[in-house]
């Protein structure tokens, strides 16, 4: 094998280009492995973790653009450089001809719909701030779906939003549903009397999902972006959609939803609810329900139990928790054939794209099969020195900033999560490979296409050494959606992915799995 990293300086694509680039690249057989990629000092990182960087690599700027090849021979390089230069030509042309119409700035964008209240915005992290002060200071909502932006210019942003009364949804704000528009990574659900206000995308995305699932809609999905009951950004964003859905008459029982938060930032929003007059049930995953319960607000654990929370309400009944609402006897056998087969294969490897999702597993995990490493860790001491090796029982939310600097987020590029599957394949010791599948707008769309022959090469990888590995997995969508959620699923289950009705039941099974009689 030949690895070769050709620059082209001060050439800049955006990451949507490159990943479809690429994406063509690794069909050609003569490619073992391809990135085309911005030399930020992330993305270097990312290639020298998956061995695609050499020296010349090493030198390349920001602003170069790097094509990083590993091609089975010297003779094949040539061929596979001309396709590249073929390939990035025409995709370029492409979105020229498709830019044509649209505005090159936001005054005019705000020429052709002057009549629009919010501005999504969506540029690399470092440009993302000053855009969304033009649109507050234009008296204009803004949600930002751009990551990598310093917590001091979320703060000025929020601060200056509520001094305006406006309202700042983001940064890394991946969802929101505003009056039946989906915005960003959002699913196709019906209206109805729920609302959320989330400082969590892909939580609000399982939520809402479940929901519809169940025969019930959404008023409102707020997105706040996941730092916002920080200690350091207060909650801001959260206390405004509490006060929104409060007004809003189509709203009737309200989901409050964060990854962990700061103590103090939880205990102000439940004072603040508790004297309102509408329906809350708290969901801060690892959050405290003393704290809750000491003023009368039901607790939620997780997701699906906050949505079964939030019908018992509905439907006037009290709540009951059901673990699994398929055949529980039937799930249990399967585990104790799965665990027959995986044999001496006794870690978990988790890979996921949702940041709440990953949360949420590693809480419900963590409780039951022990220690898990992880680059979200519940404790520091369980942080992974390098997030691209795994160790012993290993959870990794590939959303977050070190995987998604200059690169599409993982629901959109599944590159780097097939990679990272087939390497962890290829580790004797692992026997459970757990992850989500997120549709909806925005979302890759198709992602059984990309993931079914990634998960039988590992599969393959696995049987060569006579090991097996049992895949598990939970589908955070609708029928509705751009991908189908059957689709998906009939794909999946003929790779022999096992499929949990939801994110939390795909943990529990997991647990059948792995945790020693």
């Amino acid at each position: 094998m030949v690895t070769k990293n050709i620059i082209r300086e001060n050439t800049y694509l955006d990451s949507i280009i490159l990943m479809s680039v690429s994406n063509q690249l690794r069909q050609l057989d003569e490619v073992d492995e391809v990135s085309v990629i911005m030399g930020s000092n992330a993305n270097k990182e990312i290639l020298k973790n998956i061995g695609l960087l050499s020296s010349e690599g090493e030198k390349a700027g920001p602003g170069d653009l790097i094509i990083a090849l590993r091609v089975k021979n010297e003779t094949m390089l040539e061929k596979v450089l001309e396709k590249v230069e073929i390939l990035i030509t025409q995709r370029v042309l492409k979105r020229e001809t498709q830019e044509q119409s649209l505005p090159k700035s936001y005054h005019a964008a705000l020429k052709m719909k002057p009549q629009a209240n919010l501005a999504l915005i969506s540029l690399p992290g470092e440009y993302a701030a000053s855009a969304a002060m033009e649109v507050l200071e234009s008296g204009r909502h803004v949600m930002i779906f751009s990551d990598n932006v310093p917590v001091e210019e979320e703060i000025r942003l929020k601060y200056r939003a509520r001094d305006l009364e406006l309202m700042v949804m983001g940064p890394d704000c991946g969802t929101a549903i505003i009056n039946g528009v989906a915005l960003g990574f959002a699913n196709v659900v019906r209206r109805g009397s729920f609302g959320i206000v989330g400082a969590s995308g892909t939580g609000i995305q399982e939520l809402t999902t479940l929901l519809h699932k169940r025969g019930y809609g959404i008023s409102q999905a707020i997105g706040l972006g996941g730092r916002d009951l920080s200690q350091k950004v207060g909650g801001v964003s959260m206390l405004q959609g509490i006060a929104a859905l409060e007004a809003d008459p189509n709203t009737e029982i309200i989901i409050l939803l964060s990854k962990p938060p700061a103590a103090e930032i939880a205990n102000l929003i439940f004072d603040t609810v508790r004297k309102l007059k509408k329906k809350y049930i708290i969901n801060f995953l690892n959050g405290d329900p003393m704290e809750a319960e000491k003023r009368n607000l039901p607790f939620a654990s997780g997701l699906e139990e906050a949505v079964e929370i939030a019908i018992s309400m509905k439907e006037q009944r009290p709540y009951k928790p059901v673990y699994f609402t398929e055949d529980e006897k039937a799930l249990e056998a399967l585990a104790i054939e799965e665990r027959e087969k995986i044999g001496k294969g006794k870690y978990l490897r988790g890979l996921f794209s949702g940041g709440t999702l990953a949360d949420e597993s590693l809480l419900i995990l963590s409780k039951e099969i022990g220690e898990i490493h992880t680059n979200i860790p519940l404790k520091e001491e369980l942080k992974l020195k390098n997030s691209w090796e795994s160790v012993a029982h290993t959870i990794v939310d590939m959303g977050e900033d070190e995987f998604t600097s200059g690169r599409p987020h993982p629901m959109i590029d599944f590159s780097l999560r097939s990679d990272r599957l087939l390497k962890e394949a290829d580790d004797d010791t692992c026997g459970v490979i757990l992850f989500d599948v997120v549709l909806g707008y925005g979302a890759h769309i198709d992602p059984a296409e990309v993931l079914v022959p990634a998960i039988e090469k590992a599969q393959e990888i696995a049987w060569t050494q006579a090991r097996y590995i049992s895949f598990v997995t939970s589908i955070t969508g609708t029928e509705e959606d751009p991908q189908n959620y059957s689709k998906q699923r009939s794909a999946l289950e003929k790779a022999g992915v096992i499929i949990l009705p939801s994110n939390a039941q795909a943990a529990l099974f997991t647990v059948l799995l792995l945790k020693e009689e």
